[in-house]
């Protein structure tokens, strides 16, 4: 059996048990090693965060002394420790389930600790603010005496767990909304009404900046499968396949600027990855994507960067 079949079946049996995310948690830690912060992840998130706030400076007329704001927080707050070394004000990172534990925590900032050290984190850090880096490393040498709470607190950082179509926020509140690889885990329907919610707590002029990974994830671990290998299944098939806690949309870029213009976002710079389109023709797609033109079909990754106007 394949082993994407595997990891799609185990998966799917764990989303029918309680505690699901934490035992898929362990399942990907111990198994298929998915959620270890390795210094290929951690880079990562790295240049993401510096192309947020890359943009952010570009476009936004507030420079310093912003609110910044992440959907998706994940197992690991690489992003949300990035904004505060950048000089955000307020930090909010929004998941559904609450994922980040306090060694979690700890294994970040050592990680920033550790490539700040062997002269690494300025080429990711294009403006470092030294009182917080001091205050970041304090935390780093005296973590044994903070709780998760007092170091959170200490990096302007506040962790929402609820949904982000409701958010605990004030109406025009955020300069800065971000995402890494979150877009494609949501549904369409939920993702429009989350955007909507996004635009409620966007300032005038603020930015939204959105990193989305197209591919299959399964291929991610399965590397005899391609990543359109998802788009061959019907929605009826990809319903059995699919599962709620590391859910696939199989969105594509056409469908995410469908969304965004028929809700008015503008969208003011675009960077897509044009993918394999000789991959892609190995794969006998469903009917359902038939309206989408191959070029735009093969698009991998994109990242969208839009302005409130």
């Amino acid at each position: 059996m394949s082993v994407w079949i595997v990891k799609a079946v185990v998966q799917k049996i764990i989303s029918f048990l309680p505690r699901s995310q934490k035992i898929n948690y362990l399942f990907q830690k111990y198994i298929t090693k998915g959620v270890v912060l390795t210094d290929e992840y951690f880079i990562d998130r790295l240049l993401h965060a510096q192309k947020h706030v890359d943009f952010f400076r570009k476009y936004s007329t507030t420079k310093n002394n912003f609110n910044s704001f992440e959907l998706g927080t994940g197992w690991y707050p690489v992003i949300p420790i990035y904004m505060f070394l950048s000089g955000a004000d307020k930090i909010y990172s929004v998941d559904i389930n609450n994922l980040v534990s306090e060694e979690n925590l700890k294994q970040t900032i050592a990680k920033y600790y550790k490539f700040y050290k062997h002269g690494e984190l300025n080429k990711y850090l294009n403006i470092i603010d030294k009182d917080r880096v001091n205050i970041l490393f304090d935390c780093y040498h005296k973590q044994e005496k903070f709780s998760l709470k007092q170091l959170l607190n200490l990096l302007n950082i506040n962790f929402i767990v609820g949904d982000a179509r409701k958010l605990p926020l004030q109406s025009l509140s955020i300069d800065l909304i971000t995402s890494n690889n979150t877009f494609e885990h949501i549904y369409p329907e939920i993702l429009i009404n989350i955007l909507k919610e996004f635009n409620r707590v966007l300032k005038q002029g603020a930015i939204m900046s959105h990193f989305i990974d197209m591919s299959d994830h399964f291929a991610h671990l399965d590397k005899k499968i391609s990543i359109y290998n998802f788009l061959k299944f019907s929605d009826k098939q990809w319903s059995l396949i699919d599962n709620s806690v590391q859910p696939q949309n199989r969105l594509r870029i056409t469908q995410y600027i469908e969304i965004y213009n028929n809700l008015g976002i503008k969208v003011i710079e675009q960077e897509d990855r044009e993918g394999d389109i000789e991959k892609l023709k190995e794969i006998n797609v469903d009917k359902v994507f038939t309206n989408i033109s191959v070029k735009e079909l093969a698009v991998s990754h994109s990242l969208l960067i839009s302005i409130k106007d």
